[in-house]
């Protein structure tokens, strides 16, 4: 998944039947998770604003990917 030039990998939890996932292309560990494709391409967009408002919000400086 790509958003705002962020990078979701996703992979499936058949034990707990979910998927989660992760931003790959930065240092900043950004996680989401999600029961659907749906869910989780959301959870996935929704991680990277939080992320990007945390920053903003703080005063840091965003991590590019």
């Amino acid at each position: 998944m790509n958003y705002k030039g962020y990078i979701g990998k996703v992979e499936y939890d058949d034990e707990n039947d979910i998927f989660t996932g992760s931003v790959i292309n930065v240092r900043t560990v950004i996680t989401f998770q999600g029961s659907t494709f749906d869910e989780i391409e959301k959870e996935f967009k929704a991680s990277v604003d939080d992320y990007l408002n945390w920053c903003r919000e703080d005063g840091a400086p965003a991590e590019k990917p």
